[in-house]
């Protein structure tokens, strides 16, 4: 396969799955391994992790890690500390994606050291209750709402720490038109934590 209809290829496949290549797509897709790593050589492929690539001159990902755990991990939900920063609700820089499983489910296996993935498994309501479906980097990626996800952090307070919480309560005040208590509460009361929450969310809010 000549140069040009490989770098076609690439573009091609780098359209379809949101800017980020991986090497069993392109070998799926037909693309030579020896072709596949002349890209790379010559620079028309950039490394983003292991096994997963960027086209050069394309859009580049703005997501990568949220974008490739979405697409190793269909059933997981963005959650915690990942969503909070994907919310603007906190200025710490998450060191692992935060992924929640339906209880029980399992998580495939095996899973590639990049991005670092931490799993929570959350039961019934609490799993299937507030997921929006977000578009990153051309990617359908799962993610509980703000308004969930406030109620999830209060419920793992003692893991993250209420400095946490409290810091994500003042910016969602202060970054949002019309904050929603009543949601906020609704997504408590699922998540049991509804009367020990409701005194924050009326101190702050």
């Amino acid at each position: 396969m000549k140069k040009n209809d490989i770098i076609r290829k690439l573009t091609e496949l780098a359209g379809r799955s949101g800017a980020v290549i991986r090497t069993r797509d392109a070998a799926a897709a037909g693309i030579p391994v020896r072709g596949f790593h002349a890209a790379i050589r010559d620079g028309v492929l950039t490394k983003l992790a292991h096994g997963v690539y960027a086209i050069q001159g394309g859009q580049p990902p703005g997501n990568p890690d949220l974008v490739m755990a979405a697409r190793r991990v269909p059933r997981g939900v963005i959650c915690l500390l990942s969503a909070l920063y994907q919310h603007g609700l906190t200025t710490q820089i998450p060191h692992a994606v935060s992924l929640a499983l339906k209880q029980h489910d399992q998580p495939p296996r095996p899973l590639p050291a990049h991005p670092p993935i931490r799993f929570y498994w959350f039961g019934g309501p609490a799993y299937a209750e507030g997921i929006d479906v977000v578009t990153l980097d051309g990617v359908p990626v799962s993610i509980y709402s703000p308004e969930k996800t406030l109620a999830d952090i209060f419920k793992y307070r003692n893991k993250l720490g209420m400095d946490t919480v409290l810091e994500a309560l003042r910016l969602y005040k202060q970054r949002t038109r019309h904050p929603n208590i009543g949601r906020i509460l609704n997504f408590a009361r699922v998540c049991r934590v509804e009367k020990n929450l409701r005194p924050y969310l009326e101190a702050i809010l």
